[in-house]
C-alpha cells in the first residue's frame, strides 16, 4: 500500500502528514479542468523550442543524451493568472501557515516538462538543504525539528509509475541527510501517484527523485517552493513578475512575495530619513 495515498483534506491534515506521517501527502482535485488545461496550455507553449538545465540527474551519460526531454519553464507568476490561482489556494495557505509560520514566502514557483523517454533523477533533498551533501557549509546543530521548506507539486498530465510519477521513501524526512549508495532508496521507495489537478505536498528534506518517463506521453508538473520568511528564496520572484503584478496583488500575493518582510533594506538611510521626517513635524 502506497502511504502517500492516506489523501489530505485540512490544513490540519496536511502538516500531520509531513511532521508525523510519511513526508507527503496528496490532496484530491485541487484545481479544476479548466485551470489544469490553462496551465498545460501555457507550459507547452513555453517549452516547446526550450530545454534547460536541471539539477540531479541519473549519471553523465542521461545529461549529454537525453537532457533535452526534460524542460523547465520559469517565471509562471507572468505567464498567466492560473498560477497564482494554484500559489494561493486556500488549504495549501492554511497549511503553510500552520507548517512554516503566518508570513510564510514562495521562493520559486516553476514548471517541469518531462517529455516520453525523459530521464530520472538521482535521489535528492531540495532547497535549502540541496547542498548537505557539504554539511561544512551549513550552521552547526541543523536539523529538522523545524521545517525550513515544503513543496507542492500540481501535476498537469497523470503521474503513473508509467510516466515517472516522483519516487519518494516514507519518514525520511528527519534525517536530515543524501541518500547514499548503502540506503536501498530503489528498492524502498513509493511513488506519488496522482491525477490532473491533484497537489501532492511534501517537506523537502524527504528524499525523492523524479523518475524516467517510459510512456508515450509528456509528464508535466507545476512546482511551487514555499519558505520561512527568513529564508533567501531561490528566484527574485517580485523582479521577475514586475512592477504591474506587484501592485496588482493580492494580500496573500504581496506576503508570498516577501513583502511583508522589511529586511535586507540600507538602515543607514532609513535613519537618515526617519530623523528628516522628525525634524520637519518638529517644525509644525
Amino acid at each position: 500500500m502506497n502511504s502517500m495515498q492516506a489523501d489530505a483534506m485540512t490544513p490540519d491534515g496536511v502538516v500531520e502528514a509531513l511532521l508525523h506521517g510519511p513526508g507527503a501527502v496528496r490532496i484530491r482535485g485541487a484545481f479544476s479542468a479548466a485551470q489544469v488545461a490553462e496551465a498545460r496550455r501555457v507550459v507547452m507553449a513555453h517549452s516547446d523550442d526550450r530545454a534547460q538545465t536541471v539539477t540531479h540527474f541519473q549519471g553523465q551519460a542521461v545529461q549529454e543524451q537525453r537532457l533535452h526531454l526534460q524542460r523547465r519553464v520559469w517565471n509562471l507568476l507572468a505567464k498567466g493568472s492560473v498560477f497564482s490561482e494554484m500559489a494561493e489556494h486556500p488549504v495549501i495557505v492554511a497549511a503553510m501557515r500552520l507548517f512554516l509560520g503566518d508570513d510564510f514566502i514562495m521562493g520559486s514557483i516553476a514548471a517541469n516538462r518531462i517529455l516520453p523517454d525523459g530521464p530520472g533523477q538521482e535521489p535528492h533533498i531540495d532547497y535549502p538543504y540541496w547542498d548537505f551533501h557539504a554539511p561544512g557549509t551549513f550552521p552547526v546543530g541543523i536539523n529538522t525539528s523545524f521545517p525550513l521548506n515544503a513543496q507542492v507539486t500540481i501535476p498537469l498530465d497523470p503521474f503513473t509509475p508509467l510516466t515517472g510519477a516522483t519516487a519518494f521513501v516514507p519518514h525520511t524526512q528527519h534525517e536530515l541527510r543524501y541518500p547514499g549508495d548503502g540506503d536501498a532508496f530503489f528498492e524502498r521507495c513509493e511513488r506519488m501517484e496522482a491525477d490532473p489537478g491533484d497537489a501532492i505536498v511534501f517537506f523537502g528534506a524527504t528524499w525523492h527523485c523524479a523518475m524516467p518517463n517510459h510512456s508515450t506521453q509528456d509528464r508535466s508538473a507545476v512546482l511551487i517552493q514555499y519558505l520561512p520568511k527568513f529564508v533567501k528564496p531561490m528566484e527574485d520572484l517580485r523582479a521577475m513578475a514586475g512592477e504591474a503584478f506587484v501592485k496588482n496583488a493580492s494580500p496573500t500575493m504581496r506576503q508570498l512575495l516577501g513583502l511583508n518582510f522589511p529586511y535586507p533594506q540600507n538602515l543607514d538611510a532609513v535613519a537618515v530619513a526617519t530623523n528628516a521626517e522628525g525634524r520637519t513635524n518638529a517644525r509644525r
